[in-house]
C-alpha cells in the first residue's frame, strides 16, 4: 500500500505489561517525520490501517472479510492501490465491500445494489460482471 520509503511500527505503550498494554501505531510516510496514527490525514490513516489488516491476512488468511466504505477517504491513486491489494488477497479470501466509489465498483467480479422501492422496503439488485464477458 505504501512505497519502500515508507515505514510503520507497532509500539507497546507499556512494555512491562504486554498483555494489557495499548499499542501505538507510528507511521512514517515518505518525506514526513514519524507520526502517531492519530496525527495522520484520513487517507493516511486508512492506508495504515489497511496495511495492518493485510499484514494480518498474510499471516493468517480468513475465508472472508467485510469492509464498509474503507475507500471513502482515499484519493484516486490510493483507491487503485486498495483495489489492487483486494484483487491479490481475493485469491485466498472473499471480500464483501460496501462502497460508493465507482472505481472500486468497476474492479469487482460481482456487485449487489440495494435500492429502496418504497419507504421501508429494500430490494437487492445483483449483477455478475463475469457473465458479461
Amino acid at each position: 500500500m505504501f512505497t519502500e520509503d515508507d515505514s510503520c511500527d507497532l509500539i507497546l505503550v507499556n512494555p512491562e505489561d504486554p498483555l494489557e498494554s495499548d499499542i501505538d501505531i507510528v507511521a512514517r510516510p515518505k518525506g514526513k517525520r514519524p507520526q502517531s496514527i492519530n496525527q495522520l490525514s484520513g487517507g493516511e490513516k486508512t492506508l495504515t490501517a489497511l496495511s495492518l489488516l493485510f499484514g494480518l491476512y498474510l499471516y493468517k488468511p480468513a475465508p472472508f472479510c467485510i469492509l464498509d466504505e474503507v475507500d471513502a477517504p482515499l484519493d484516486d491513486t490510493n483507491i487503485k492501490k486498495f483495489n489492487d491489494a483486494i484483487r491479490k488477497f481475493s485469491a485466498n479470501s472473499q471480500f464483501i465491500i460496501v462502497t460508493h466509489n465507482k472505481s472500486t465498483m468497476a474492479s469487482v467480479d460481482n456487485i449487489y445494489g440495494v435500492t429502496m422501492v418504497k419507504q421501508g422496503i429494500s430490494r437487492v439488485v445483483p449483477v455478475d460482471f463475469g457473465s458479461l464477458n
